[in-house]
């Protein structure tokens, strides 16, 4: 398990304990170092393991993205290389690389289908990070097609759930919201400004729902290249917010700000390959919300609320 700390990466471990899997190998940052090539390599050659769940990644939200395309391809890229070709010279049989929707180009058609990929420019704002990802989902499928090997890559929707990133400015746009309302109500602030228009259009996934798909993929003898993960259903972003301050409690007015970026004006997925698999999410949004703003006071209150 690739990126166990992470929010996916622990709901993987609760998915995979559920499940009674209990022999999972998992390395902090300071244990193993995924940008480096060396450690990766004998890594893979002392622990071999039988499948592998690649959930690391640099991830943040529109500002990070736009700030930091250097870190994002860079990180994103070695450590999707380094782990790929390390588990294949090590004979590992079965590889899952975790992505992100936002492989898919800015216009792409809606829903979009997998098979938009690379038919068009990406989003400007995090076109390094969907880059990265688009390489190691492409290593996986041509490492399966020249080698055998059972390498396949799952692209995940817009996540939110327990365990997520809290930070003001680095988060993405449902935790930032989160954290944005309930200080707003602590404070008794009249209004709360939200970025962009508020009309861009997103989708959803608890995930816990994600990591029940992931080990759905996983049961698969003849699995996708490439699945999309998601709800197929999306929302406005000003619709999540008044969501939000709704299960925040908070009584205020919402404003936009339409000099801040909107991002891709609509990313909703096409649910038709993964549903085919067997596979539907189960989480509503209003439920995964109020479930997500309870974590949220808890760690909080806890003193373990990740704002990174």
């Amino acid at each position: 398990m690739a990126g166990h700390r992470g929010m996916v990466g622990k709901a993987l471990l609760r998915a995979l304990d559920s499940n009674g899997v209990k022999d999972v190998i998992c390395k902090t940052r300071n244990e193993l170092d995924l940008c480096d090539q060396r450690a990766v390599n004998n890594f893979f050659q002392s622990e071999r393991p039988d499948c592998v769940l690649f959930a690391a990644a640099k991830v943040g939200g529109i500002h990070s993205n736009n700030t930091y395309p250097a870190e994002f391809i860079y990180h994103n890229l070695s450590m999707a290389t380094n782990a790929i070709h390390a588990a294949f010279e090590n004979k590992v049989p079965r590889f899952l690389f975790l992505g992100s929707t936002c492989i898919y180009p800015r216009m792409a058609p809606q829903p979009m289908p997998e098979t938009c990929l690379l038919s068009g420019p990406l989003e400007k704002t995090n076109e390094a990070y969907a880059i990265a990802k688009i390489a190691g989902l492409k290593m996986c499928e041509f490492y399966r097609k020249q080698y055998g090997v059972l390498y396949h890559s799952a692209m995940p929707t817009n996540l939110y759930g327990p365990g997520d990133n809290y930070h003001p400015e680095n988060s993405h746009v449902l935790p930032a919201l989160i954290r944005r309302f309930h200080e707003a109500k602590q404070d008794n602030s009249s209004e709360v400004v939200i970025w962009g228009t508020g009309s861009p259009r997103r989708e959803f996934l608890h995930v816990d729902d994600l990591a029940s798909g992931v080990l759905h993929l996983c049961t698969l003898s003849n699995p996708p290249d490439l699945v999309n993960i998601g709800t197929g259903n999306d929302v406005t972003i000003l619709e999540l917010a008044t969501q939000i301050a709704d299960v925040v409690g908070y009584q205020g007015e919402i404003k936009t700000d339409p000099q801040r970026p909107d991002g891709t004006p609509v990313k909703r997925t096409d649910m038709n390959l993964m549903h085919s698999t067997g596979w539907n999410s189960k989480i509503s949004l209003q439920e995964g919300l109020k479930m997500t703003y309870d974590h949220f006071l808890q760690e909080a209150q806890d003193g373990k609320l990740r704002a990174v």
